[in-house]
């Protein structure tokens, strides 16, 4: 019998991106090991520790860095016009000479496949970026995949200007299938049976559709596109092809909210969210 090949993607979410961080770290504690791998925004650094094979990495990202104000504050949107310095989370902690430096030779020789995903601000439509892009100590990717529109300019990947991923592909299992796997996790940020609206979209997407507003227009449809994935991984689970892993409660965590308790419960929830993992790629 031919061995399964077995994909994951992680949809990010801000700080509660901690969740994803708990179900990998007890991934790399029991030897789980994933063919394929599709991060959008803090899912995708997740990912970058999880193929590096550097647990607990993230965990201290969400909640020991991401309370300093170098990280994200108003006091960098003054400066800068950002709101979260994605230079200082992917340039200055990451890189080798940095205060917790991703492990790029363990990531790159590691033989599960990592896409990142992003949008294009200008047409609005994702674009997905290999590890075998990516140079050392310039994590570019992971900058435009987290670059949250309305509080971040948008960053430049060459010319191309580019936002967060979950705006065009925020739940993107058909790049696993794609892929060549046979079956999917699936790590979401919130519970399982959230129907996501618009109503919030639409007023944000507001401060950037006088300058991108197919990225804009990207914005207000991204919870339609949400919801029917979902719902289309929905079927795949009675299919047995897929595997959703999602929290129970998110304990009112916001985007960027910062809450020691809440965050360390949420990766709690993610440690015990995926021992449901083990048996799935078993079968």
């Amino acid at each position: 019998m031919t061995e399964q090949k077995i994909g994951v993607i992680d949809v990010g979410g801000g700080t509660r991106g901690i969740f994803g961080a708990g179900v990998l770290d007890f991934c790399m504690d029991n030897g789980i090991h994933f063919d394929h791998f599709v991060g959008v925004s803090a899912g995708s650094a997740n990912g970058a520790s999880y193929i590096a094979g550097q647990k607990g990495r993230n965990l201290v990202f969400y909640n020991e860095y991401a309370f300093r104000k170098e990280y994200m504050s108003w006091e960098n949107f003054r400066k800068t016009g950002s709101y979260i310095d994605l230079d200082y989370i992917y340039g200055t902690l990451s890189n080798e000479d940095g205060e917790y430096p991703l492990d790029y030779d363990a990531m790159m020789a590691n033989p599960c496949g990592f896409e990142i995903v992003a949008t294009n601000a200008v047409t609005g439509r994702p674009m997905y970026f290999r590890k075998e892009e990516m140079e050392r100590n310039r994590y570019d990717f992971f900058k435009a995949s987290s670059c949250v529109p309305g509080i971040n300019k948008p960053y430049y990947i060459g010319k191309i200007p580019c936002y967060d991923g979950g705006l065009s592909d925020p739940v993107p299992y058909k790049r696993v299938f794609r892929a060549g796997c046979d079956k999917v996790v699936a790590i979401l940020t919130k519970p399982r049976d959230t129907v996501r609206n618009s109503g919030k979209d639409r007023v944000l997407a507001a401060a950037i559709a006088w300058e991108y507003p197919k990225a804009a227009e990207t914005w207000i449809n991204r919870s339609k596109i949400y919801n029917e994935s979902v719902e289309e991984l929905f079927e795949l689970e009675k299919e047995g092809k897929a595997l959703i892993v999602a929290p129970e409660d998110i304990g009112g965590l916001k985007t960027l909210s910062q809450d020691h308790g809440a965050l360390e419960d949420l990766y709690r929830q993610g440690l015990r969210a995926a021992e449901a993992i083990q048996e799935f790629v078993e079968k």
